[in-house]
């Protein structure tokens, strides 16, 4: 949305989400985003390819694919919902799976990069991560609308997350390599490749790329690679998955060390989608065949 009617327009249901008990706003999100699904057609057809592709031919991807859209729209309403006030609420309602494996890593002198996905909400994830000393810097892609762009910082802080915006022309890249080398930590998506010019891996079944940043920047700092997979419980919460640490290659080519280590956070990826994949909200082309089929 642009200019001032656009910001004024995304505050406006910020401001009515913020109103509703969890369980409207929860039920409310998920139904307008399925109904959404009726709306868009190609981005619907989308998420039946991804769906198959992930689940098997032989399932409904119909039926999978308007979940997504349903799961998208609660992971916007819940967003628009968080104020201040209901932080305790939102970590007392969710779970952390290996939660060791995050102490671990935080008890240790290297940065953490925490790996994730286009799962549930992630953004839910910074909260939790903070609460376990561990407040994420994350990377989000700027907008046109820079009225929207400041709101949506100042509400990812309200998360406990920091954000650097990726704009044209402009690397973030120092901003995290610094924060890395300083111990801290980082949170970047891992799963699907903007520019088209990451690291190619194949990733259930087909190969595509994947964002070089994670391994390139494990690789340049000694960071501890956690992946972390993040899904909505059937109810009200969260479910954050801790993967053990990714084994990033200590020798050879800098290249080579990337290239091997992304095709093994590929992996990973499968499985932390495969978990939930009607969560993986992802409506736009991922692999070559999407791509020519769009």
């Amino acid at each position: 949305m642009k200019g001032l009617f656009g910001y004024l327009v995304v505050r406006a249901l910020s401001g009515l989400a913020s109103l509703l008990p969890e369980p409207v706003m929860r039920r409310l999100g998920y139904g307008v985003g399925y109904l959404r699904s009726f709306l868009s057609p190609r981005a619907l057809a989308m998420a039946e390819r991804h769906q198959r592709r992930i689940q098997g031919p032989e399932i409904d991807a119909r039926r999978a694919g308007r979940r997504v859209f349903g799961n998208y729209g609660r992971y916007y309403a819940e967003t628009f919902w968080i104020r201040p006030r209901r932080r305790q609420q939102i970590l007392d309602s969710s779970i952390v799976e290996n939660l060791e494996g995050l102490q671990a890593a935080v008890a240790g002198p290297q940065g953490i990069i925490l790996a994730v996905a286009h799962l549930g909400n992630w953004e839910a994830a910074g909260l939790r991560s903070a609460a376990e000393g561990a407040r994420v810097l994350a990377a989000a892609e700027g907008l046109a609308n820079e009225r929207l762009v400041r709101w949506f910082v100042e509400m990812r802080a309200v998360m406990d997350i920091d954000v650097v915006i990726v704009r044209r022309g402009i690397s973030v890249t120092p901003g995290l390599q610094r924060r890395l080398e300083d111990g801290g930590v980082v949170a970047l998506m891992s799963d699907r490749d903007l520019k088209g010019r990451g690291i190619p891996v194949v990733l259930f079944g087909e190969q595509t790329t994947i964002p070089a940043g994670p391994l390139t920047l494990a690789c340049r700092t000694g960071a501890v690679v956690l992946p972390v997979g993040v899904y909505h419980k059937p109810r009200a919460g969260h479910i954050f998955h801790i993967y053990p640490p990714l084994e990033v290659p200590g020798e050879g080519a800098f290249d080579e060390r990337v290239q091997l280590g992304s095709r093994r956070l590929a992996g990973v990826l499968e499985d932390m989608i495969r978990r939930a994949p009607e969560q993986w909200h992802v409506l736009q082309p991922v692999w070559p065949s999407d791509r020519e089929a769009s």
